[in-house]
Order: C-alpha cells, then sequence, then structure tokens
C-alpha cells in the first residue's frame, strides 16, 4: 500500500512540474521582457506604497514628539 502511495506521489510531482519547465523553455524573448515590464511596474508600487508607509509613520513619531515637548513645557512651569 505504502508503494502504490509513492509512486502515485511520485508520478504526480514529474507530470506537474514537466509542463511549467517547458513552457518557460518556449517563451519567447518578448513575453520575457513584457514579464520584466510588468515585474519592474509592480516592484515601483511596492516601493512606492512602502515609502509611504514610512512617510506616514515618521509623520505620526514627529507629532507625537511635539506633544511630548509640549506636555513637558507645561508640566516644567
Amino acid at each position: 500500500m505504502k508503494r502504490i502511495a509513492a509512486c502515485i506521489v511520485l508520478v504526480a510531482l514529474s507530470v506537474a512540474s514537466t509542463p511549467a519547465t517547458a513552457q518557460r523553455e518556449n517563451r519567447s524573448i518578448g513575453e520575457n521582457s513584457r514579464e520584466a515590464r510588468k515585474a519592474a511596474k509592480q516592484q515601483q508600487r511596492t516601493n512606492r506604497k512602502s515609502a509611504k508607509k514610512q512617510r506616514k509613520a515618521m509623520k505620526r513619531y514627529q507629532k507625537q514628539q511635539s506633544r511630548a515637548a509640549k506636555r513637558q513645557q507645561r508640566h516644567a512651569r
């Protein structure tokens, strides 16, 4: 029973991986450049989004520090 299950798993893995490698080899140069542009655009979006988050976090931090400084001034009097 274990041998049959192992054989089925091996056959399934070999069948599943073969078309993916064959498809990768058959792509033309134009398709690869298109994918590269698409990936670069996605990376730019991701970078912009993370930069925006970082700017917002920095702004929140500065606001928090400003409020803390004002509080200290009030209590120092």
